[in-house]
Order: C-alpha cells, then structure tokens, then sequence
C-alpha cells in the first residue's frame, strides 16, 4: 500500500486549505477551505475540482473557519456525500459559518447584479444557504484523544490545538505490510498563553508531519491589551461617547468580552451597558456554554457575575429592530459588532452612525486588509462611502494589536521543539510564501529538520509498500 499527498490549496497561501491524502485506493481530504484575498485566489473556488469529488472517500476537519471548510457545500453539490469527522464544537460552528457563507454569496452575486459589474447576465453565487445546509447530515462529531477506527489500516486521534473553540491538530496512524505510520496536521495553531483557550498539544513523534506557518515572519510581542482598551474606553467615557468595536464572531468577540468583564470587575472601566449586536457571534458565544469542557473558563460559566458571558451589563441583541434601536444611544455604551473589518453585517450601519459623532470611538482589535474599510479608518482617511453616501469621520480611531488567535513565530517553533524525534518530513503549509520560507529556514538552521514548502497542485509519495 503506497500513501501520497497532493496540495489542493493551503500552499504558499493562507487561505483554501485542502489536503489529499491518498492511502492506497482510500482517498482521504484533510480540511475543506475556500480561497479568499486576491481575485487570483478567489477564481480558484470556481475552477473545476482537481479530482472527483465522488471518488473522495472521508474529510477530515481540522476547525470551522471559512478558509478550511468553505468549500464543503460546493464539494456536496458535486457529488460528495461521505462522511466529514471534526471535533463537537467544530461541528456546530461550521452549520453556523456555512450558513453565513451561503447567505453572503447569495448577496454578493445579487449585488452583482444589481450593480451590472458580472460578466454574467444573471450572476451565479458559488454556493447558497440551501447548498450549505446539504453539508449537515454528513457531518459526524467526535471528541479529542479518543482514537477512532476510520478503517482497518487507518485510525484518527484530535488533539487541542488552541486557537478557536474545538480546533484540533490531527493525528493519523496508518498501519499495514507489518509497519504503522503516523502523519500529524498541526491545523492552526493557537497560542501557548490565551485566556480562554488552552494552549495547543505538544506532539512528540511524527514519520510525517504538516505544519501551518501563518505567523512563521512575525512575533507578537506582549502587549498591554487590557490598559489599551481601558484607556481607550475611559476617554470615550469621560467624553460622553459611546464605543463601537467592530469584531470577528469566532473567538475575537468572546475575547473582547473576557477583557470587558474583567475591566468592570476591577473598577477600570465604568459598569456601562455592553451590547453584543451580531447573530453570529451570539450563536458563538452560546457554544462555549454547551463545550465548557473544550476551554478555561468552564467553572466561571456557572456563576453570573464570574460569567463574561452573561452578566447584568451585557446584552445581545438578536433581531433587526434591537440593532437599530442601539442607533438612538448618546453615550456611556460599548457596542461590538460584526464583521471585524467593517466589510459589511451590522457594523456598516453603526459605523454610519457613529463616525461623525466627534465625541465617539471605534476600537479595532483585528487585523484589517488593505482595501477594507477598517484599513482605510486606522489609515486616517477623512471620509467613507457607505450606503452610497461618503460619511465624515469624526470619530477617534484606535487599533489594539496582539490579539490574534494564531501562534507567533515563537511560539511555532516552541510548539515543533516538543517532537522527541524530528519527523522524516516536513511539510509547511498555510503561509504566505515570505512567512512559510521563514519558518522553513529557521527549522532547518536551529533543528536541522529538512522542511518542505510544496507549491499548489504539487504530489509527493509520502510511503511506499506499507
């Protein structure tokens, strides 16, 4: 029995991880993503499959962010229909990601209409909500470190990686010819000293192993995330203004409400009234009540005024009409809402209200791409067209830096320092290729490992005649 790998996404890029694992006539696809970033990438998403998508046997999912899912309801729509193993929480995140995702490109080919900017007469979403909801009933839960028989030659076991609720670093064994294999994905990583995630799982041995490197150029030094927020919030207060906080709905909004809890509990910032205004992110924060076994926070969770999520100062806002009456607020209030780059969702409308108003501040705390409309409020533009108005920014803008989800250069290298034995190979994959031939470098130099970094569509024969 002969095992391959080829690349169908995730190299040199950060975004449409797809992994085939081909173990002997059994096909096996490590993690679903779409493209995203640049129009080169995006165009992939509609190219046809490299393979059959009905000769593909099992999924295996790493975690339920977009760029390692995304793709599953266009995969379905093509003919999968096996099964797709992921953690508990992961499960449930992706029925709420997917859903967004089918509701979003259901309006961005609207729009495109609408706008005459297709070349399509009657432009096409890549993929709808209906399409996405075809994805659930494959889906099928399990639990970290505890093995489960994918077949007679190949067991799976999911261990903690950080990072978001439920994401996992997947460990293969591979058994066959009197030998057994074992390939690791570290999936993303996440980092060693979160709040409320633990840190992810050290590994000690790999024959294979195939390492993210989205941070693999970058060290996130230490900052103070509290003070900055505290001091930012303190001012805005004294100016009676109220502060927006456009946020991600996995994992950054319930970071941000872990460090507004804990301002208010110390009497840093005043007992104002937080609103979590984003569907999403509600939905999110809820999982992390059903899975308090898979984070930090669990035994807080029980007790109302140790909960960051639910204390008397917070409150959700669900419905539409909740959202817009948060408009009429003059002051002494945080709002924090999706998307974190201002790119649509139920900021735009908060922002259109509150970028004029000079006694009121919008707090970024994620990381903001060039062409956003978060990147061009902290470059300090005077303006910003939304709704087809260009609306004056008034408004303080500020940027906390430092509280991404992803392991640092640092501590990626800490995490590959665990293995007892380094691998015979080393795949780095999702980085950016500067960030992926960094951590590539560093490797060889300091571990003497022999890393790989594979192009798209690239194959390797991983084992031959086991």
């Amino acid at each position: 029995m002969d095992v391959r790998v080829k690349f169908l996404g995730g190299a040199k890029s950060v975004t449409g991880s797809r992994y085939l694992l081909e173990i002997g006539s059994l096909k096996v696809l490590v993690d679903c993503g779409l493209f995203q970033g640049p129009k080169e990438l995006r165009l992939r998403n509609w190219d046809e499959f490299p393979i059959d998508p009905s000769t593909i046997d099992l999924i295996l999912l790493t975690h339920a962010h977009i760029d390692h899912t995304g793709y599953l309801p266009r995969l379905v729509k093509q003919g999968y229909n096996g099964r797709i193993i992921a953690t508990e929480p992961t499960v449930d995140l992706v029925k709420i990601l997917l859903r967004d995702s089918g509701k979003l490109q259901e309006e961005e080919a609207s729009y495109a209409q609408k706008k005459g900017y297709s070349k399509h007469d009657k432009p096409q979403p890549l993929y709808t909500i209906e399409d996405a909801e075809k994805v659930f009933p494959l889906l099928e839960p399990i639990g970290f470190e505890e093995e489960t028989i994918l077949n007679e030659n190949l067991r799976l076991t999911a261990y903690n990686a950080g990072h978001i609720l439920g994401a996992s670093i997947l460990k293969l064994k591979i058994t066959g010819n009197q030998q057994e294999k074992t390939i690791v994905f570290s999936g993303d990583l996440g980092r060693y000293h979160d709040p409320i995630l633990n840190p992810p799982v050290n590994i000690p041995f790999a024959d294979i192993l195939f390492m993210e490197s989205t941070y693999g150029n970058r060290k996130n030094e230490a900052v103070a995330v509290e003070e900055q927020l505290a001091r930012h919030i303190r001012t805005t207060y004294r100016n009676g203004g109220v502060v927006v906080i456009p946020s991600f709905a996995v994992g950054r909004t319930q970071l941000i409400l872990y460090y507004l809890h804990r301002l208010q509990r110390k009497d840093r910032i005043p007992k104002i009234p937080i609103y979590v205004d984003s569907p999403m992110a509600i939905d999110v924060t809820g999982l992390y009540k059903t899975y308090s076994n898979y984070h930090r926070l669990s035994p807080s969770l029980d007790t109302e005024d140790a909960n960051p999520f639910s204390h008397r100062h917070l409150h959700y806002s669900q419905s539409q009409e909740a959202s817009i009456s948060l408009n009429a607020i003059k002051g002494d209030a945080i709002i924090i809402s999706a998307s974190g780059m201002a790119t649509g969702g139920r900021i735009l409308h908060h922002l259109y209200n509150r970028l004029p108003n000079e006694n009121d501040s919008i707090i970024f705390v994620g990381y903001q791409a060039v062409g956003t409309r978060g990147r061009r409020l902290l470059d300090g533009e005077k303006t910003i067209r939304m709704y087809g108005i260009d609306v004056e920014v008034k408004a303080s803008i500020h940027y906390i830096d430092c509280l991404s989800a992803h392991a640092d250069q640092t501590e990626l290298l800490e995490w590959a320092d665990a293995f007892t034995t380094k691998p015979k190979r080393t795949f780095i994959i999702h980085g950016e290729p500067e960030a992926s031939e960094e951590i590539a470098r560093l490797l060889k130099e300091e571990s003497a490992w022999n890393p790989i970094v594979p192009e798209y569509l690239e194959s390797f024969e991983l084992f031959k005649g086991i």
